[in-house]
């Protein structure tokens, strides 16, 4: 997956299995979907309706991915150097 260097830079591919659940939102992108006149809801066509529900259900998918990443690491945190252990070059 993703491999934290020592100058606290994160560099290669990150993945979570939530990440997936944001791909729900993008069913709303294919119209043949709810392109039909009925059932209506209060008078209002499926159509209209279902892209309001639709909003609903994107903002609940995008929360929970937040909250289940959120306290996940970015980087792999190295062993803290000591004063020691730096490199000073040519200075020794």
């Amino acid at each position: 997956m993703a491999s934290g260097k020592a100058d606290g830079k994160v560099r290669g591919f990150q993945f979570s299995p939530w990440n997936l659940l944001l791909i729900i939102p993008l069913l709303v992108l294919i119209t043949s979907l709810f392109n039909t006149d009925g059932p209506r809801l209060f008078g209002m066509p499926f159509f209209y309706w279902f892209q309001f529900a639709f909003v609903a259900v994107g903002v609940l998918c995008t929360g929970i991915v937040y909250a289940m990443t959120r306290d996940k690491p970015t980087t792999e945190r190295p062993d803290k150097l000591s004063v020691d252990k730096l490199d000073e070059g040519d200075a020794k």
